[in-house]
């Protein structure tokens, strides 16, 4: 799969192509009313829905087909990923761009093992997020420089596509949303009221999520859904420090 950075990729002015029908996807209003203001300056793009969470995100790609859907990673619910990994099992031909406050590795390889085409980070100008959604609508690859982390990019795709790339495969779906949520710093009452099922139903999911890990404390399940991307990186709280004192 061809791959473009910033440099590589260039305007598509004058092209008599249909514009590019984009999805936004964020849980801030501000920032979905920000980008569709931006981004319906440009004659080649056009907004034709938006969504705040993953469900909603799911939803929307099945009823308007977009060619791109613009989302962010860290959302309430169903993040980003998950519903990236939705979309691409779903929809193929949707092509997902992540927008993203985070550059932490883990997190973009999360993203391109749910089915990402691109990431870019929320600080990039409005140029370079059209470039990804260009890249991305005619069947390339974009990933902002920084975000690499010295992996050429094609070594990052193949890095996420190794086989057995990743723990979360040996989760279903509800387990997953359940680890986000324990990721996300939520109770087992409060996991139960998002998902509308009992606290015995999220205790058993979290013991069957447990046992394929192999993790036993709640900490350390946070401190692996970080890990793995689907939770954001302050859900961990540091270390305390060592105590002073003599050994034994």
């Amino acid at each position: 799969m061809p791959t473009m950075s910033r440099d590589e990729f260039g305007s598509t002015g004058g092209s008599s192509r249909p514009p590019i029908r984009v999805l936004l996807v964020d849980d801030h209003a501000v920032v979905r009313q920000g980008l569709r203001s931006l981004l319906a300056r440009r004659a080649d793009i056009a907004v034709v829905g938006e969504a705040s969470d993953g469900r909603e995100a799911v939803l929307l790609a099945r009823r308007l087909r977009p060619d791109v859907v613009l989302m962010d990673v860290v959302m309430p619910g169903l993040n980003g990923v998950e519903a990236a990994a939705r979309i691409h099992h779903e929809l193929p031909g949707v092509r997902v761009v992540m927008l993203s406050g985070y550059s932490d590795t883990a997190q973009v390889l999360a993203a391109v093992r749910a089915g990402a085409q691109g990431y870019v980070r929320k600080s990039a100008d409005i140029d370079e997020l059209i470039l990804a959604i260009q890249a991305v609508a005619h069947g390339n690859t974009y990933f902002s420089a920084e975000l690499l982390g010295g992996f050429d990019a094609m070594e990052l795709l193949q890095s996420a596509q190794k086989p057995g790339g990743g723990a979360l495969d040996r989760l279903s779906q509800r387990e997953r949303e359940v680890l986000q949520l324990i990721g996300e710093g939520y109770t087992n009452r409060e996991i139960a009221e998002v998902l509308g099922v009992t606290v015995k139903t999220v205790e058993a999911h979290i013991t069957r999520i447990i046992q394929k890990l192999g993790i036993r404390r709640r900490g350390d399940l946070i401190r692996f859904a970080v890990r793995a991307g689907i939770a954001p990186l302050e859900s961990v709280e540091p270390a305390p420090p060592a105590r002073e004192g003599r050994a034994g």
